[in-house]
């Protein structure tokens, strides 16, 4: 066997094994004799997908130059300056947050700190301006300035600001999302005389290597990577890589690799230096792909290598760093920012679509309380959506805030149309295709489907509407009701809510109040004559409330409107009235089925996983039990709704075991009418004042919600609603294209979600109701709440309702105010 075919059999060897945690230690440094360059690209590529899928990632940011000067003289770099070569040896703090400010009106929402390693060691004009400014170093200086961007603004700071000890790394963590230093190379060979970082003390590898290592101990989400094409050999860039990589394994915090390739400058000793071509550059990103396998972050940057950045991303990258709108690159001034929309369509041309991220990157923050110090924690969750990812969208559930336009675009787009979006990946085409044919998706199978975004998204949202179309048809439906939410006060503490009243709860909206049997009364007639089929009860946990109460409540609706559909009564107030009365679920749930009661609402699941309720809701009812009662409801033939609430602490991973676990109940009872996910409506709630909470998904994770419930209940629950009250308008128009076949009630006197701060809520007649609904040229459908149709008699009051009677909240007592209305009362005295 000749030599060449050989290698090239190792070669096939080595990649016909690596794995998503990349190659093992032997076979990385086998590959620096390896220079088939295409099949390592092939294979990186390949492995990038596993985990990356069809997204590439970039940073909107401003770029600081906090100091030109330098200790160190590299011998390829312009970015260091003399004293008198500047006219000021640091950016003062009221310059850096003017452009911070500008950059965040533009959409930045990272800071980069650049500046020199330790200048005040090297020269008196940098110790005499910090002594000028009250400090006795540049680390000092820059933990002020970034300190005044995080108080003032938006923008999370990223700090480079060279080799650190332990102290500096301390006071630097909680002014800064991420830090990073380039580890540029491991050889301490170029360190050497006549090397390009000789008379460079700070480059000595050993000394970078140990900041790197200082920052895992400290916990922060850290940037590393190699400089290319300054003397190293391939050999020496593998061993560089796999040093990282040891320090990754050991404290798991390096976020991204870059793969930075030298450009010669002018005016530097290395001016003449030849620069690495494209192989060299495409050889090595393939290989620090292999290297750390499927999850780590590579990043090359785009404006160092115009014209070839689809090349670059065959080559297996997944990141093309920071991109300014605002600053350039001070590092290489000669090398212009591409404008994010070129970069947007050279991605897409390359088969990829281009997405934003923060300076942290989403794993880390979906592990904040571990990589964040405490002071950052609300702003990163302000900014993030349910991946880690920015919410790139200013809509907010419940507001008037319009609708993100390319979202929109995607939604009334053919593929053949989808711009700067890419083709749809392979794995999402697949896992339509099973949700089409009703096979049962995977927990992670989920998760991808919600992280689709770009030409993807628009497929999982085409995929849901055509299955709508092929379950529901064209008929959207809506029922007449009207909301009866009988007491605010409540003894549980869920920290989303904002209706609820306790002894510490009057900065909340409203007073306490607890409706007597007679206001009950009187909503449920005005209802009835205003054309309602149903009425929907719930409340807030009361601590004088006990089983007998909910019996009560069912005993007054049914004397009073003896035909009414009664949707009454959360798994937790089922659960409460059980235990108060000693009672089992099956039993307690009889005596309301004999009581008069209907159906129940799939209100209190919030989300079904334990880990978001144990911050949410910790002392309501967990996951199983909310499960139980509603499989023991609809063992005794009383139909649910199930809800999901989301937005806020949760997680992909969350949306997916919810979405499961509901389905898993109605493989074994059927008793689900509906799936209705509801937004998370921030503005009010006490756990988004209190900075602990994301501040609601974006619009695309609302309409995927939406989408991917169609797909997961495929054969099992067939109607998908819209709460036209968190999403307003524009929503509705957008999920009528995206699996949704209903739009719950016309809402008479909706108050919990406008407690939370909604605009929406208060009632939509029915021609209302059926005016939305035919602008999405479909066909309007009153209905009742089994999804029948509404009874003739009511639906002609509804179209002819007056306007509703003001209500009276009765403030509430000490004792539980009776909820039998007065001839009730009577008659059981009697």
């Amino acid at each position: 066997m000749s030599k060449g075919l050989a290698v090239e059999h190792a070669l096939a060897a080595i990649l016909s094994h690596v794995s998503d945690d990349g190659l093992s230690t032997e076979q990385a440094l086998a590959l620096a004799d390896m220079t088939e360059t295409q099949a390592l690209m092939t294979a990186a590529a390949g492995l990038r997908d596993r985990s990356f899928y069809n997204g590439i990632s970039y940073s909107r940011k401003v770029f600081i130059p906090l100091t030109y000067l330098c200790r160190d003289v590299c011998h390829y770099c312009t970015f260091a300056k003399t004293p008198k070569k500047i006219e000021q040896a640091y950016l003062p703090v009221d310059n850096v947050l003017a452009q911070v400010k500008v950059a965040e009106s533009m959409g930045c929402k990272e800071a980069l700190f650049t500046l020199g390693e330790k200048p005040e060691l090297r020269y008196k004009a940098a110790r005499d301006a910090l002594a000028a400014m009250g400090f006795a170093s540049t680390l000092e200086y820059l933990a002020h300035v970034a300190a005044r961007v995080v108080a003032e603004t938006n923008v999370l700071p990223h700090i480079n600001a060279g080799c650190m000890d332990d102290a500096e790394i301390a006071m630097l963590r909680p002014v800064s999302a991420s830090m990073g230093i380039m580890l540029e190379s491991a050889s301490s060979r170029l360190c050497e005389k006549g090397m390009p970082h000789y008379g460079s003390p700070d480059k000595d590898p050993a000394l970078r290597l140990e900041t790197i290592a200082r920052a895992g101990r400290a916990s922060v989400p850290f940037t590393s990577g190699i400089l290319i094409g300054i003397g190293e050999t391939r050999r020496e860039r593998v061993e560089s890589l796999l040093a990282l990589r040891d320090l990754h394994q050991r404290y798991g915090h390096i976020q991204e690799i870059i793969v930075q390739n030298f450009r010669a400058k002018p005016n530097t000793k290395m001016a003449t230096a030849p620069e690495p071509d494209l192989n060299e550059l495409l050889w090595t990103i393939a290989v620090a792909r292999l290297i750390f396998g499927a999850h780590m972050s590579i990043q090359a940057p785009p404006n160092l290598s115009p014209g070839v950045l689809p090349q670059l991303v065959a080559a297996g990258l997944n990141d093309w760093g920071g991109v300014s709108p605002l600053t350039p690159d001070f590092v290489n001034p000669e090398a212009p920012w591409p404008h994010l929309e070129n970069l947007a369509q050279e991605t897409a041309g390359a088969g990829k679509f281009l997405h934003e991220r923060l300076t942290i990157y989403p794993s880390y923050v979906r592990q904040y309380t571990r990589w964040l110090d405490a002071a950052l924690h609300t702003k990163v969750l302000q900014l993030s959506d349910g991946q880690g990812l920015p919410k790139e969208d200013d809509w907010v559930a419940g507001q008037d805030v319009a609708a993100p336009t390319a979202d929109l675009a995607l939604l009334r787009s053919e593929s053949a149309s989808l711009k700067n979006y890419g083709p749809v990946s392979a794995d999402i085409g697949h896992l339509i295709d099973r949700a089409l044919q009703a096979e049962a998706l995977s927990e992670a199978d989920i998760v991808r489907l919600f992280s689709a975004r770009g030409s993807d998204f628009a497929a999982v949202c085409r995929a849901a509407d055509q299955l709508r179309q092929q379950r529901c048809g064209e008929r959207v439906s809506y029922v007449v009701t009207r909301n009866i939410n009988y007491t605010n006060v409540c003894y549980f503490k869920c920290q989303f809510c904002a209706f609820s009243k306790g002894k510490l709860s009057e900065n909340l909206r409203g007073r306490p109040y607890d409706l007597s049997g007679e206001e009950i009364s009187r909503r449920a007639i005005e209802a009835w004559q205003r054309g309602a089929s149903e009425v929907c009860m719930q409340g807030g946990i009361h601590p004088e409330y006990t089983g007998q109460t909910y019996l009560d409540i069912v005993a007054t609706l049914r004397s009073a409107t003896p035909d009414m559909h009664i949707h009454a009564f959360s798994p937790l107030e089922v659960w409460q009235g059980a235990e108060t009365l000693g009672l089992d679920l099956e039993s307690y749930l009889q005596k309301l089925k004999t009581a008069g009661l209907h159906t129940l609402p799939g209100t209190a699941a919030e989300v079904l996983d334990d880990e978001v309720r144990a911050v949410l809701c910790p002392d309501k009812i967990n996951s199983e039990q909310w499960l139980t009662v509603m499989r023991t409801a609809h063992k005794v033939g009383l139909r649910s709704t199930a809800t999901i609430m989301y937005g806020h602490v949760d997680s992909y991973q969350s949306w997916a075991r919810h979405l499961l676990r509901v389905r898993q109940v109605q493989v074994e009872t059927g008793g689900f009418t509906e799936f209705v996910p509801l937004p998370f409506v921030a503005s009010e709630a006490p756990i988004y004042l209190k900075g602990k909470s994301r501040r609601g998904p974006s619009f695309r994770e609302a309409v995927l919600m939406h989408a991917v419930a169609r797909l997961v209940f495929n054969g099992l629950i067939d109607n998908i609603q819209a709460s036209w009250v968190k999403m307003g308008e524009q929503g509705v128009e957008a999920l009528l294209n995206a699996g949704v076949n209903d739009l719950g009630g016309t809402l008479m006197n909706e108050t919990i979600t406008r407690a939370a701060g909604a605009v929406h809520g208060q009632e939509t007649a029915p021609d209302q109701m059926e005016a939305r609904i035919r602008r999405a040229n479909r066909q309007p459908f009153q209905r009742n709440t089994l999804y029948g149709p509404a009874d003739e008699q009511q639906s002609q009051r509804s179209r002819v309702a007056a306007p509703l009677d003001e209500i009276v909240n009765t403030p509430a007592h000490k004792y539980e105010r009776s909820k039998l209305a007065a001839d009730e009362a009577l008659i059981a005295v009697g």
